[in-house]
């Protein structure tokens, strides 16, 4: 039996229906799966670059007499922030679109104790073999209209898959305490106003910047006053830097022993 002309119209459509709901399944679990596997290469990005960044902290806290990395912390956008930026900045949805377009998916910052702090930590990142910088943002010579001060660096970073490797795009912030605590009000004040800051906040923000700048400054003067006056006798030897890891004095000796070679007195053991 033949079906009349508004069934059969009726079964084309749902047939159609049926079909673009393939289409959207389909394509909705390959987007799935692309966005699932580029989060996945960010966050293991920034777990490369965390990675570094606490292997130099680690070894300032054991090694040397002076550590200046305060404190490190990383964070990943989520795929709806990801998503909310893309469009605001007229981005196509996919993925490549999405990686070519946003640098700071994956971000660390990192806070130093004094200004020049910032510019070491920045060459010893920049020197290491398997990071690419591919941009630097200084907004320390350059602060921006409000005041913000920080050094941006937009890092390339291999990450070694199962199937590939993938060069994934990291941005690092470094500033010091004082930067840090003003741009953290900052945000709060924007995020509290809906990014719609009354002049005079605006105003009082960028002289707090100025304020904290110069309590930069002060710190910095005082801490290189304070090097200045040590004595040198006073530096801590490879020996007693040693003393700072939870080791013995007996392995310490016997570490002592084995670097005056064979003939070493064993009393001393």
């Amino acid at each position: 039996m033949s079906l009349d002309t508004p069934a059969r119209h009726r079964a084309e459509t749902d047939s159609a229906e049926d079909t673009g709901a393939r289409l959207d399944r389909s394509e909705l679990a390959a987007m799935r799966t692309e966005m699932t596997r580029m989060m996945m290469a960010y966050k293991f990005g920034l777990d490369e670059v965390m990675t570094k960044v606490n292997i130099l902290k680690e070894e300032f806290a054991h090694i040397h007499d002076y550590n200046p990395i305060e404190h490190v912390s990383s964070r990943l956008k989520s795929p709806a922030s990801i998503i909310a930026k893309a469009e605001r900045l007229g981005v196509a949805r996919d993925v490549d679109s999405i990686r070519g377009a946003l640098h700071d998916i994956a971000g660390v910052r990192i806070v130093c104790s004094f200004i020049p702090d910032i510019a070491s930590i920045q060459q010893m990142l920049a020197r290491q073999r398997d990071v690419r910088v591919l941009e630097v943002k200084d907004y320390i010579t350059s602060p921006k209209p409000n005041g913000y001060r920080s050094l941006h660096m937009i890092l390339e970073t291999p990450v070694h898959l199962s199937d590939r490797v993938e060069n994934v795009v990291v941005e690092v912030q470094l500033r010091t305490s004082a930067m840090d605590f003003w741009a953290s009000l900052e945000h709060k004040i924007n995020y509290k106003f809906d990014g719609s800051v009354p002049d005079n906040l605006i105003a009082e923000l960028t002289a707090a910047a100025e304020s904290a700048n110069d309590l930069d400054l002060k710190m910095q003067s005082l801490h290189q006053q304070i090097e200045s006056l040590r004595d040198e006798d006073a530096e801590p030897s490879e020996w007693a830097a040693w003393g700072r890891l939870p080791l013995s004095t007996e392995i310490l000796r016997a570490v002592r022993n084995l670097s005056d070679g064979p003939g070493a007195d064993s009393r001393t053991a």
